[in-house]
């Protein structure tokens, strides 16, 4: 029975120990959620000193988060700290996208492989909202800059053909990405035509008066 008990008392301290971890992880992933989520909100707004603001604030707090779980690694690599890792990632790479700034790696970020790319890949439900937001005052090059930017984050997803252990559900957001991207080829495509029909009309309406 000495030996039961004995166990008894390290099962509880070992679990009192990584439930203590967990619940600290769980602080941090919300509040890492919350500043990523807030910086997205800032850079379509054009506010970009308070997207910054934010994105400082969520790089301490990965570096909380990493530290805070280093005598647990499950917890690390669990869904909930892997996905606030990943909101981090899409808020960086979507304001460095909208900027036209160098996109960070994932050695730079300090984010591993997979986590990374499902980042990338929400950037482009971000670049889209970005392109209808341009779109609603017309046709712009802008417009143009980001599809091609969507484009090539979708070719190199395309090319991530790997088990979704692997890959942690990649392979279905890469799906979401194409008809993402082609709803937004659309949209743009439509409203070029209408800024030329309008041009059209214009240059007509001119060329009436001048005549009248």
């Amino acid at each position: 029975m000495n030996k039961l008990e004995e166990l008894t008392d390290k099962v509880h301290q070992d679990f009192e120990t990584r439930h203590q971890i967990r619940e600290s992880a769980l602080k941090l992933t919300r509040l890492l959620t919350r500043n990523a989520a807030h910086a997205i909100r800032a850079i379509h707004r054009g506010e970009t000193d308070t997207a910054e603001a934010n994105m400082t604030e969520a790089r301490d707090i990965v570096v909380e988060l990493k530290k805070s779980v280093e005598p647990d690694p499950e917890i690390y690599y669990s869904g909930y700290t892997q996905d606030a890792l990943k909101e981090y990632v899409e808020a960086r790479l979507t304001i460095n996208l909208i900027q036209n700034q160098p996109v960070p790696l994932p050695e730079d970020l300090g984010i591993e492989y997979a986590t990374y790319l499902r980042g990338l890949a929400e950037t482009i439900g971000e670049l889209r909202r970005r392109c209808l937001d341009i779109l609603r005052h017309g046709y712009s090059d802008e417009v143009e800059r980001l599809l091609d930017l969507m484009d090539e984050i979708y070719a190199l997803l395309v090319t991530v053909d790997y088990p979704d252990a692997i890959t942690h559900g990649l392979r279905r957001q890469t799906d979401l990405v194409r008809g993402i991207i082609e709803r937004t080829r659309a949209d743009l495509t439509t409203s070029l035509g209408e800024q030329r029909l309008q041009q059209s009309l214009k240059e007509f309406e001119e060329r009436i008066t001048k005549n009248g």
